[in-house]
């Protein structure tokens, strides 16, 4: 069978709806939630949910988990939240109606989970640390959307040739216990990046980004929040990353 062009217009569609986009967006940190955690995160009735839900499964752009009587969603494939976050870049931003949004808005773009990476004012600060410190190179984490083909909204993550460094292996060896051969050795990406679409810059994503979020939030310097995909930045974690990165951030 020869096939035509990716028809673009079935995963926009699906995306497109307001309820969608947000339980969508609920998901971005890689966490598995239920429906009825969704439909109040989407602002929506459970049976509006369910009905989004289905949707959503049957075109693929979310998996289901059976944990007893209960059924937890989440979003597998990473494309999808790429496509997310890239929406995110071009979508408007709407005005901020309650303290409550305002609050979660705020959280949101001081540091969040992206997938399974970190976001926000933290992710890019951390970025920049990394290259200044000499553990990346290959590029100077921004956005440069005047040169091509570098940096393609189009391609997120590919157009720009981060990579570790030898200092960098030792780096992160010595000061987090990430082993970056081993890291490269898996199917995933050593090195990707997002562009962020609240700071404009890009932060580290792949699986060395993975590993980083992962370390720091094992060493209790970031909390989830069990509610939405914004972390939480503790003292401890405020001192941490200053002593080691260079990032001054307050908590």
């Amino acid at each position: 069978m020869i096939l035509g062009e990716p028809d673009i217009a079935v995963p926009a569609g699906l995306l497109g709806e307001r309820g969608r986009a947000r339980i969508v967006m609920a998901l971005a940190d890689g966490r598995a939630l239920p429906a009825s955690v969704l439909a109040s995160e989407a602002g929506i009735a459970a049976s509006t949910a369910s009905e989004h839900l289905a949707k959503l499964l049957d075109a693929g752009l979310l998996a289901v988990e059976q944990h007893g009587r209960h059924r937890y969603y989440r979003v597998e494939d990473p494309r999808v939240l790429r496509a997310v976050e890239a929406l995110s870049e071009l979508a408007p931003a709407p005005p901020v109606r309650s303290l409550r949004e305002g609050t979660r808005a705020q959280q949101l773009r001081a540091a969040r989970l992206c997938y399974d990476h970190l976001a926000g004012r933290l992710g890019v600060a951390l970025m920049a640390s990394l290259l200044e410190l000499g553990v990346l190179a290959g590029g100077d984490g921004l956005h440069h959307p005047e040169t091509a083909p570098a940096d393609r909204l189009s391609a997120p993550g590919h157009d720009v040739d981060y990579r570790v460094t030898p200092h960098g292996e030792r780096f992160l060896a010595d000061e987090l216990g990430i082993d970056v051969a081993e890291l490269g050795r898996g199917r995933r990406p050593l090195v990707r990046y997002c562009l962020d679409w609240s700071e404009q810059r890009h932060h580290l994503a792949g699986a060395l980004g993975a590993a980083i979020a992962a370390r720091l939030l094992a060493l209790g310097w970031l909390r989830r929040n069990p509610a939405h995909r914004a972390i939480t930045l503790d003292p401890a974690g405020e001192e941490g990353l200053a002593g080691m990165f260079g990032v001054k951030i307050a908590a």
